[in-house]
């Protein structure tokens, strides 16, 4: 009764700050002389009421549901992994260097997909030794890793796996090693069954393990959690690997998903931002598996709407940023101060212990 009495408190306190969102956009679009009623019918229609529109929408979400599985695990178990994005470019190219082998359709795409969630664990696993092991802050170890990670990918793309006929991009990766498209005429593929399927065998782990209930117990009240005997460097480190597959499998659904390219272009277009992205998307979508996968679908349809918000209510892209911003900012609000309710109990709980 309390887990549901928490989950209606949890959808009430969004749909308030979806409406308070949409209202502050509104309002600034209007004291720039837009119509905030044909900008937000723009965006709706294109983006759910049309095939192709909510098919984009959904493409979108893809990657969106696993790099946001990847804070959202962190976050639960009271740590900042904000390394996905680092982790999905290696993810990404990993998936295409698996074109160099000439495998059977379907078991050359899971070939792959291992390729980028090694690729994911491997780019994770530093951070989270040097966090269990050393306490070195895993928001700054990450940073620093997505960094390196880009500029490395950088290499690789014009060194190692560039394509010999068109240097701006990796080799395309072989046609048994992609996702089927799932709507024809569109960049929506059956990638997206995966990050849902990841989505659920997280809320699984988190809900219905003993594991998972050891890596939320950490991240509520980490001095019970010891005294309980729960081991926190062995929830680092696994909290890590699992962000580390996750956003791994993301780069994946980019590289080997989304028609026509099937590649890596330099600058990484394509991937850029999405890790980032992904926070967000787990703030509006509370940090639950569940959540993140409405969450993501919704972010996905403001970035899907987004042109069309510009070609018929006449909003410049820079105005259009910024509605989505503040809607954005709005719906993770009630997460990010449940987030500094808990850091700030576990400061005074600290107090009280040296105390």
């Amino acid at each position: 009764m309390r887990r549901l009495y928490a989950s209606l408190r949890s959808v009430a306190e969004s749909l308030l700050a979806a409406v308070v969102g949409f209202a502050v956009a509104g309002i600034i679009l209007k004291a720039w002389g837009y119509s905030p009623i044909s900008a937000y019918i723009s965006l709706f229609k294109a983006s759910f009421t049309d095939l192709y529109g909510f098919s984009g929408a959904l493409a979108n979400a893809t990657p969106l549901i696993l790099t946001a599985l990847t804070f959202a695990m962190a976050a639960r178990a009271g740590l900042f992994n904000i390394g996905a994005e680092g982790q999905m470019y290696l993810g990404a190219l990993a998936a295409v260097a698996a074109s160099a082998f000439k495998l059977p359709a379907g078991l050359h795409l899971l070939v792959a997909l291992v390729f980028a969630a090694v690729a994911g664990i491997l780019w994770s696993l530093i951070p989270a030794v040097l966090r269990a092991t050393r306490g070195v802050s895993e928001v700054i170890s990450t940073i620093m890793f997505n960094w390196i990670s880009r500029y490395l990918a950088f290499w690789l793309v014009a060194n190692v796996l560039v394509d010999p006929y068109r240097a701006e991009k990796t080799i395309t990766a072989l046609p048994t090693s992609r996702f089927p498209t799932l709507v024809r005429g569109t960049d929506l593929s059956y990638a997206l069954f995966l990050a849902v399927a990841a989505a659920a065998v997280i809320y699984f782990l988190l809900w219905h393990t003993v594991t998972g209930y050891e890596m939320r117990a950490a991240g509520e009240n980490p001095f019970a959690a010891r005294y309980g005997g729960v081991k926190s460097g062995k929830v680092i480190i696994l909290v890590f690997l699992l962000g580390g597959i996750t956003a791994g499998l993301a780069g994946a659904t980019q590289s080997l998903g989304r028609p026509p390219t099937y590649a890596v272009y330099s600058g990484l277009p394509q991937i850029s931002n999405l890790g980032f992205d992904g926070i967000g998307v787990a703030m509006i979508g509370r940090n639950h598996p569940l959540g993140i996968i409405f969450a993501a679908i919704f972010y996905g349809g403001l970035q899907s709407g987004a042109r069309v918000m510009q070609l018929f209510a006449g909003i410049p892209l820079e105005m259009v940023r910024v509605v989505q911003g503040v809607i954005v900012l709005a719906l993770a609000l009630p997460e990010l101060l449940r987030i500094f309710r808990i850091f700030r109990r576990r400061k005074l709980e600290v107090k009280r212990e040296e105390g």
